[in-house]
């Protein structure tokens, strides 16, 4: 049976100038799938490491100006082994400069707080939980639940299979060769994917969210489910289903083996579609509030064809619909009021190959231009 081990330092007075860190050094005898509880207080940069020995070892360094006044403590429980640092007495606006480096089983979970700094954490596997206040999130090799947030630093995920959720308030979201149901959002960042896959027999692809900022996605093998309220969206390469919403960018879709849903609320939207014409789901639906679609199907795509396109007063001649099909056009004679405006309407149908697919385009000042790839 383990021994509880309670490790207590009390750093007064602190012997050496801020150019001298005093150091921690301690280990612990664990057994995996136990538990990594971190609360640092004080601030600082934490590391986490899975290492294949079944011990938890702790390095710590701190400098700076209130070092002295840090507390630290490190202790092992039945569940596994805790850390937290905190600032003695009641000043407030303290300043110092900690770092922790933590190795653990590789298979182990992690719960971590901490006033501000960044999170780095490398192959491990298990339940990863928790927030800073401030700092970056460096995410590799790992495998397990995920549910981190900072409140201002930019976030990378890469080489991990994971599910769950990472959040940033302000900062840069990027995946990079990850499996999962993995969510993403950034209140003030792009995101950037490259091949980001759901586990086999999934689909439908990750969820990606940014409050203010652009999306570009490399890859996207199992499709892709992402929103901005205030960017752009460009896709080089997807497969299945794409959905893509912009309240404020272009939605540009270079290669498209599949379907795809696309709206924005005030840009153009360009998709490209590749493949098979006569395998899985084609279906299309694009929408702009204001701007040009252009939309390339490949060449015997069996479709059911519904454009529309609308103008305002004042607008009428400026816009149409190109087509390399042949569409049975209709133009209406009066002005209808749609969302407090009047309107006239362009709508183009012809059923291709026998209809298999839907495809549905609408506009509002803004050409319409469908292409035979």
């Amino acid at each position: 049976m383990t021994l509880n081990v309670i490790l207590f330092l009390h750093l007064l007075p602190f012997i050496g100038s801020g150019d001298s860190p005093a150091t921690i050094d301690k280990e612990f005898q664990v057994s995996r799938n136990q538990t990594l509880e971190v609360d640092i207080r004080t601030g600082g940069a934490l590391t986490i490491t899975g290492w294949d020995k079944d011990i938890v070892k702790v390095h710590a360094e701190l400098r700076g100006r209130d070092a002295a006044a840090c507390k630290v403590d490190v202790s092992q429980q039945s569940g596994g082994v805790s850390l937290t640092s905190e600032f003695e007495g009641k000043e407030r606006n303290r300043n110092a400069d900690l770092k922790f480096e933590i190795c653990v089983p590789e298979q182990f979970n992690l719960s971590l707080e901490s006033m501000g700094g960044p999170f780095t954490i490398e192959g491990v596997a298990g339940r990863i939980e928790g927030k800073t206040m401030g700092g970056p999130l460096t995410l590799h090799k790992l495998k397990g639940k995920l549910e981190l947030t900072t409140m201002g630093g930019p976030v990378a995920l890469t080489n991990s299979d994971v599910d769950g959720f990472l959040k940033t308030m302000g900062g840069e979201v990027r995946f990079e060769d990850v499996t999962g149901d993995v969510q993403a959002t950034t209140m003030g960042g792009r995101i950037i994917q490259k091949n980001v896959r759901r586990r086999s027999g999934e689909s439908g692809g990750p969820r990606v969210d940014t409050r203010g900022g652009d999306i570009e996605i490399e890859d996207a093998p199992d499709g892709t489910d992402i929103k901005t309220m205030g960017g752009t969206i460009h896709i080089k390469r997807a497969k299945q289903t794409v959905r893509a919403e912009t309240m404020g960018g272009d939605i540009e879709v270079d290669a498209i083996d599949g379907a795809v849903q696309a709206k924005t609320m005030g840009g153009d939207v360009t998709v490209v579609m590749v493949g098979d014409p006569s395998q899985g789901n084609r279906e299309v639906s694009l929408q702009s509030m204001g701007g040009e679609i252009n939309l390339t199907v490949p060449s015997g795509l069996s479709m059911d064809i519904e454009v529309t396109l609308a103008y305002t007063k004042g607008r009428e001649g400026d816009y149409d619909i190109k087509s390399d099909f042949d569409l049975k056009r209709e133009k209406s004679s009066d002005w209808e009021y749609r969302d407090g405006s009047p309107r006239k309407f362009i709508i183009g149908t012809a059923v291709v190959a026998g209809g298999k697919n839907k495809i549905r385009i609408k506009t509002i000042n803004g050409n319409v231009h469908l292409k035979k790839g």
